[in-house]
Order: C-alpha cells, then structure tokens, then sequence
C-alpha cells in the first residue's frame, strides 16, 4: 500500500506541474483520463487497470483522512521547486537564486537562498521582503539551511482568506529546511528563534494606502500553517513584524452591509401613505365634479324655468299669477 500511495504522489506531483498547482487537480484529471481510456477501449491491461484503480480509490481514503490544506500542498510543490534550482545552480552560500517555475504557476515569486548558521547568528538575512534579526538560531541545529521565499502575486486569495476582510496585499511568506547536503531528496523544515526580535516584512504592493500614512482599520495577519491567524495593528506604512515563519498579508475589514429589510419597511410606509393620498384625492375629485354637475343643472334650470317658484313650507313649488289658456264654456252645439 505505501508503494502505491507513492507512486501515485509521484504521478500527482508531475501531472500538477502542467495541469495545476493543487494535487487534488492532478488526482481527478488522473481519474478521468483513466476512465475516458477505458470507455474509449484503448488497448490496456486490464490487471494494470484494475491495479491503478485501487491505487487511486486508497489515495482518496488517504486524502480524506490526512485532510490536507490546499496550502500545504502548495509549500510542498514550492519547497520541491526551490530544492531543483539549488540543485541546478550549485550554488554559492549567500547568494539569492529565483526559482523556475511552470507556465501555471505564473504571477508567484519563488526565491531561495543557501546560508550557514554561523552566518545568519551573526548577520541575521536581508533578502526579498524579509529581514531577519541577527542572533537568530535553527532548530534543530543544522550546518547550513535554505531559506524560502514566496510571493503568491495573484494566487493570494486562491489560497489565503480570512472571513470578514479582505486582501490588500499579496501574500508573501518564507520557510526554512536543512540544506546541509544538497543531493539529499528527503526535505526537512526547520524552526526559527529570534531570541524574541521581530522579524521585519516590508509589503512590495497595498493597495488603498494613501503615501506615507497608514489607515487606522489596515491589520497585519499572520496565517498560520494549522490554518489559524492571527491579527496585529500596523506600526508603520506597509510593515509588519513577525516572531516566525510563514505567511503574510495585509487586510481591511469589510464594510458591513446592511440588510435590505429597511428597505421593504420604507418601501411599505411610502406605498401605504401613497395609496392613502391617491385615494382621498380621487374621492375629493368624485365629490368635487358630483358638486358641479348639480349646480350646472340648477343653473340650467333656473334659466329655462317660466313658472315663478314660491315655498312653501321646505318645498320649493311653481306657482303662477294668472293661467295660460282662458276657460270657454261648451255649449254642446257644433
């Protein structure tokens, strides 16, 4: 089992060099590829088949039950970078080398560098964004270690987040591990202590800092590598300080948006006031050409009327002075 786990890293690890920096990437694509030539019926055998699929099935369990951070995976993949371009250099003792990195990868920064003990207890490290105090020791104890220093660019907020802020600088960060023998493929990670000086960050880019002043809401957060942070005010105009290593970035607090539910209230106070305000209006208009209709009609009739009209009692009667036609007696002879 721990052969096939192997290989298996090992076919992830070459996969995500050209199909993408996260091993869990590698193992679907690796997936799909199998099942896609087995359904297309390339010629395989069927016990390698059956073999590799098991592989990938006990990757999986081992994956689900390690849990593993998508940026420790990323620290691994770096690290084995930095590793192969000390290899290729053969390089010199104090001497900062970049490391090259896939077309995937482009946007991060990866840099490392080859000290003595001696040197970084009596000079400390000034290379990339860090400044390392002197008096500063390893532990374990190691003759020489290779520092590593990465600036995620635009792979910032892929890898880091922190709830309720957001990035206003990219991520930058380093790591220590033994390089006392450089043709040793096995990488062991070191611990630093400072003697408890901080170590000095200066950020590259911070976006919605104004020049030379510094904004009393930016924090300085320290990502922490069992996927904790924590948080510290900015003493100074994109610096931050630091006890050990790992990663680093500078954040705002999100402004909270408030809910739509005032919304809704103004909205039912203007709407129930409104249909208040139309409907009295419309009613006092009914009212107001019910008014004029009848005193149009009174006009009309006032001005059409030949009978006087007298009153009697709250009655309003026609009366006349004289009749119309004179009466004529009938005699009942034609």
């Amino acid at each position: 089992m721990p052969l096939l786990q192997c290989d298996f890293l090992s076919l992830s690890s070459l996969w995500s060099q050209y199909m993408g920096p996260k091993p869990e990437h590698a193992s679907s694509l690796l997936k799909v590829t199998i099942i896609g030539l087995v359904f297309m019926g390339y010629n395989m055998n069927w016990d390698f088949i059956w073999v590799l699929l098991l592989t990938l099935c006990c990757c999986s369990l081992v994956h689900s039950l390690t849990n593993t951070p998508a940026s420790e995976s990323l620290n691994s993949l770096v690290q084995d970078f930095a590793f192969r371009s000390l290899v290729k250099h053969r390089p010199q003792t104090g001497a900062l080398y970049d490391a090259l990195l896939p077309r995937n990868l482009s946007g991060m920064d990866i840099s490392v560098v080859r000290l003595r003990s001696r040197r970084l207890w009596n000079k400390g490290a000034n290379f990339s964004y860090f400044r390392i105090p002197p008096r500063t020791v390893s532990i374990p104890h190691v003759k020489r270690l290779a520092i590593v220093y990465q600036n995620l660019g635009n792979w910032s907020t892929l890898y880091y987040n922190l709830p309720g802020y957001s990035l206003i600088s990219s991520v930058v960060g380093f790591v220590v591990f033994d390089a006392s023998n450089v043709t040793d493929t096995t990488e062991r990670n070191l611990i630093l202590n400072t003697m408890g000086q901080p170590i000095y960050i200066q950020f590259p880019n911070i976006t919605f800092m104004g020049r030379g002043h510094i904004n009393s809401r930016e924090r300085c957060v320290a990502f922490n590598a069992n996927g904790s942070f924590q948080l510290t005010e900015m003493s100074s105009p994109g610096v931050c300080y630091s006890r050990d290593q790992g990663h680093f970035s500078v954040v705002l607090p999100l402004e909270k948006k408030r809910g739509r539910w005032y919304l809704w209230v103004i909205g039912f106070v203007v709407g129930f006031f409104g249909f208040i305000i139309v409907g009295y209006a419309g009613f006092s208009s009914v009212r107001l050409l019910k008014t004029k209709r009848i005193q149009a009609m009174e006009k009309q009739a006032n001005e059409d009327q030949v009978l006087e009209s007298r009153w009697v009692g709250n009655s309003k009667m026609p009366s006349a002075a004289v009749t119309r036609t004179q009466p004529v007696l009938e005699s009942g002879v034609l």
